[in-house]
């Protein structure tokens, strides 16, 4: 909602194609008894791993968030031998271990048996030093809103001198950077009590390797506890997850760019000051802030208009008796020098004048009876519907009205607020299925939806987008985010340190 602490704005950007990548064909297809396994390569330090007890789940290919498309098999070169797959590049080398022979199981054994068939992997460096050691992989029967599906997760051992970071926003922690003996629970989740937290689950390890966990649902991530570090997704068919390698962190994250893609140059004015507060209630008052800025000779780059300058939650109009010249307030903004960000939400109240239209339409969340979802009820959040991102349709609506009704004013940016989204979707159900299935994917679809649409409305001038939550690519869209609602104390600006450094 409010900026209510000024501080660094961490480039992230926006996200994903609207549809999982093209899929790269593998390099190769294994059987480990009845348990199935693909491989393939993009670039001599990238390879995807598929695990399924189902074949066609493992040929399907990466998920959302994922651009890479163009396998880089030719890097490798496979070989099999009686102890399984070994696939060797430049960069590193990937081995996947055979089938175990039958046997005759122990006691213990006939009262625990594994359901799944036992799965081992791992990479060695350019070096030859081991540094990924997968030991256990997960596939757990539930039903998630009335769909039968899977609990999937996999172990990996983590050494006694290792150091964790990444994971997106987690806002615990006062002090270390290093996530080693933490669990997280990624996904968004505005009302974490420490501040909000945000998933993109990309972790890298401090012995020159990261993990891209392919899976949008909620996640828990415990990192290097009791000797192993874990992901384990609520929903899924399938464990999916890069692995990438590098002699420099800067190798590894230019790995992650080549799967997820590249940030983009933003504006200048994101390099300089961005001045909010929770709000400037008038023209008046905007105008008067960057005014003072000016006669004292301090450096400003960008004003924001923060919520309510509009008359009713989801109306997307702007409200003429605060703001009653808005095209001339922004004229004299740029005569200054200064560029503008505003505000713009995905809700929309039943009262509203589009509430109608987007329920007829299908254009907003749905609860299990194909009702739009009004608010949350255990918040006493009755504000309205959210528009469903993955709907393309929605999303060309959404920006139509957004660049019609506000940005054209004369506004440069804008600021795409609640886009966890703050109405939880777990329970109810997108157009591409259940808000569990896709629990943090949102934000990527939403904020690039009004990305690609602003190059296109004006090609000469970079994207800025002001966005409270990310995934999996969302650095491509040009979007910068910020580390949302947080107390205006002493301990919340300790936490923004390691909250933001970990962010990416």
């Amino acid at each position: 909602m409010r900026l209510t602490l000024h501080r660094t704005l961490f480039a992230l950007t926006s996200a994903l194609a609207f549809v999982p990548a093209a899929f790269a064909a593998p390099l190769t297809t294994l059987d480990r008894n009845g348990a199935w396994v693909t491989v393939e390569a993009y670039g001599p330090n990238v390879v995807h791993v598929t695990i399924a007890v189902d074949k066609d789940e493992v040929l399907k290919g990466p998920g959302y968030g994922i651009l890479a498309k163009n396998a880089d098999n030719g890097a490798f070169r496979h070989t099999a031998g009686n102890d399984g797959d070994t696939f060797t590049s430049n960069g590193m080398t990937l081995h996947v271990n055979a089938a175990p022979p039958a046997r005759t199981p122990s006691q213990p054994e006939k009262y625990f048996a594994p359901s799944l068939a036992p799965v081992g992997l791992q990479v060695k460096n350019a070096k030859g030093e081991t540094i990924v050691n997968m030991q256990g992989w997960e596939m757990s029967p539930q039903t998630v809103s009335g769909e039968k599906t899977y609990q999937v997760g996999a172990t990996f051992a983590a050494g006694p001198d290792e150091h964790f970071y990444g994971m997106g926003q987690n806002q615990e922690s006062t002090g270390p950077l290093d996530l080693r003996g933490r669990t997280l629970d990624c996904k968004h989740w505005y009302d974490a009590p420490a501040g909000e937290t945000v998933c993109v689950p990309f972790m890298v390890s401090s012995k020159g390797y990261g993990i891209v966990w392919d899976n949008p649902s909620e996640t828990r991530f415990s990192a290097g506890i009791h000797g192993r570090t874990s992901f384990q997704s609520n929903v899924g068919e399938r464990v999916s997850f890069f692995i990438i390698t590098g002699k420099t962190a800067d190798e590894i994250y230019s790995g992650y760019a080549r799967v997820t893609g590249k940030t983009p140059l933003p504006p200048k004015a994101a390099f300089g000051l961005i001045q909010s507060k929770a709000r400037y209630s008038s023209q008046d008052e905007v105008l008067g802030v960057a005014n003072t800025y000016r006669q004292k000779k301090y450096p400003l780059d960008v004003m924001v208009v923060d919520w309510f300058y509009w008359t009713r939650m989801g109306q997307m109009d702007i409200n003429p008796a605060e703001f009653p010249d808005p095209d001339g307030m922004n004229k004299k903004l740029h005569d200054m020098g200064m560029q503008s960000i505003i505000s713009i939400w995905p809700r929309y109240e039943t009262a509203g004048r589009y509430f109608n239209e987007l329920d007829a339409k299908g254009y907003l969340l749905k609860d299990k009876e194909g009702k739009t979802v009004d608010g949350l009820p255990f918040r006493s959040d009755r504000t309205g519907g959210l528009i469903d991102a993955t709907n393309p349709k929605a999303r060309q609506w959404f920006w139509e009205k957004s660049r019609d009704n506000v940005l054209s004013h004369g506004f440069d940016y804008p600021w795409l607020d609640e886009t966890e989204p703050d109405l939880v979707p777990d329970g109810f159900f997108y157009s591409i299925g259940s808000g569990d299935r896709y629990h943090n994917l949102f934000p990527l679809l939403h904020v690039e939806g009004v990305a690609d649409n602003m190059r296109t409305w004006k090609p000469n001038k970079r994207v800025l987008i002001l966005s409270r939550a990310a995934y999996l690519g969302s650095q491509r869209t040009g979007a910068l985010f910020w580390s949302s609602d947080v107390n205006p104390t002493w301990e919340a600006l300790a936490r923004q340190i390691p909250t933001g450094l970990n962010m990416t």
